[in-house]
């Protein structure tokens, strides 16, 4: 019993020490009087767009066009998403309806 403890105690410890490292990292290598380095700031501005593309390929990864209801729900959903954003701009409106519609979708219309 006490050397789970220890072995929790450590894992934790490690745990804290890693997600400290992750948060003051940035602040000791870019100090706010320094100037950025350019690839630092290519890379700010392109992996917002490349990590939504991979979450939306990995969310439809599995989709089965073959069989019913041949990705219908999904497809959809990405419609309102992608019209709502366009129409309001707002990334937490479009995001949040288009998963409640989806919800409902899988749950109520295509079970």
């Amino acid at each position: 019993m006490n050397e789970n403890i220890a072995v929790y105690g450590l894992i934790t410890g490690v745990m804290v020490l890693a997600t400290v490292i992750t948060r003051f990292l940035p602040f000791l290598l870019f100090p706010a009087g320094k100037e950025t380095p350019k690839y630092i700031l290519y890379l700010g501005r392109t992996l917002p767009y490349a990590t939504i593309g991979l979450l939306v390929v990995y969310c439809l990864r599995g989709l089965q066009f073959l069989s019913y209801p041949h990705g219908l729900p999904e497809l959809i959903s990405i419609g309102a998403i992608t019209g709502l954003h366009l129409w309001k701009g707002n990334s937490l409106l479009s995001i949040g309806a288009g998963t409640i519609l989806y919800m409902v979708l899988i749950q109520s219309v295509f079970p």
